[in-house]
């Protein structure tokens, strides 16, 4: 029979190395007598991605017959609320802690002492500094990402020079600046380059991309490509280009791969978009605590979760796949 999985949303105050090791399973942690309990530690509870990411990693939990305890910060960069979300879950008796950084060092006490109490602790989508302060991470490589989006914006220019402005995310955090990374490495540029008109922090909400936007276009409207770190930044990037008369002729491209993003490029907001695959970290993830509770093998390393270009105008020379198989495929 299956076992229903009780989720719990608590906005609190709260590639490829795949070899496992064995250890002593579990420790102090958990209780052997009922279902493995796993807990789930996302940066927020409503962006759609994280919401992709809670409920494979609930469906996939119940498939299993384990108990998914999936907690959040209040808002992207709320270090304290994860903190406090870690040491919750501890208490309450989980095999493993499944966690998106919201900053990859500030959580670093917290994770260190769930592993001393026996607790596998795993990063998601974003890597930890140091990356061995978690036993393993099943993300996207996020610099490919950017890479990714960098190369195809650079392509779309042709010979014509690049005078770009860069929605950033959250200052500090390992996802973003990896993105931001692998964009400029694509585009073959460098932080400081005058090609660079601008940059701004967007932490990957719409409303405050479309403000930076509308900012940054009041000092240079001359911009012809658009960098943003997913894909709510490039939807306030396009609006605040709509408004000023300039879409359709800014290469906009963007990072996320859900499915209102596909649908986006579909419509030719922006044209293109790099796809994560969420689902996959999550399922990789409670697979990998559900083992650990039955055999104490731990799995370690980084474990690439793939990328993947979504257009409808390929280029030549990069991979890509259209939004038809990008509705398909897609999340959230």
């Amino acid at each position: 029979m299956r076992r229903t999985v009780p989720v719990i949303l608590l906005a609190v105050a709260l590639a490829g190395t795949t070899a496992c090791t064995k250890t002593k399973s579990g420790g102090d942690a958990g209780d052997s007598s009922g279902p493995v309990k796993i807990g789930l530690v996302t940066k927020t509870d409503t962006n759609p991605y994280f919401v992709k990411l809670r409920e494979s990693a609930k469906a996939h939990a119940q498939e299993n017959g384990a108990e998914l305890i999936a907690v959040a910060g209040k808002f992207d960069g709320d270090n304290e609320g994860q903190v406090a979300a870690i040491e919750n879950l501890v208490q309450q008796g989980v095999k493993g802690i499944m966690i998106t950084p919201s900053n990859s060092t500030g959580i670093l006490g917290a994770l260190k002492q769930a592993k001393e109490k026996g607790v596998l602790v795993i990063a998601l989508d974003t890597e930890t500094d140091p990356k061995d302060a978690v036993d393993a991470t099943y993300a996207t490589n996020n610099v490919t990402a950017g890479e990714l989006q960098g190369k195809y914006v650079k392509a779309t220019l042709g010979s014509t020079a690049p005078k770009l402005l860069m929605m950033d995310g959250t200052p500090g955090g390992t996802v973003d600046e990896q993105r931001h990374r692998g964009f400029l490495q694509g585009m073959g540029l460098k932080d400081g380059d005058p090609a660079i008109l601008g940059t701004a922090p967007t932490n990957g909400d719409q409303n405050k991309a479309q403000a930076a936007m509308e900012n940054l276009l009041q000092r240079d409207s001359s911009v012809n490509a658009v960098y943003t770190l997913n894909e709510p930044a490039a939807r306030g990037a396009v609006a605040a280009l709509t408004a000023k008369g300039l879409a359709g002729k800014v290469a906009v491209g963007s990072i996320d791969g859900g499915c209102q993003g596909v649908a986006d490029v579909k419509a030719g907001k922006y044209l293109a978009t790099v796809m994560q695959f969420p689902k996959k970290m999550a399922e990789q993830g409670v697979d990998a605590v559900v083992s650990f509770a039955k055999d104490g093998k731990k799995p370690t390393g980084f474990i690439d979760t793939g990328a993947q270009l979504i257009t409808d105008k390929p280029l030549a020379g990069l991979d890509s796949k259209d939004t038809t198989w990008g509705a398909q495929n897609c999340w959230g």
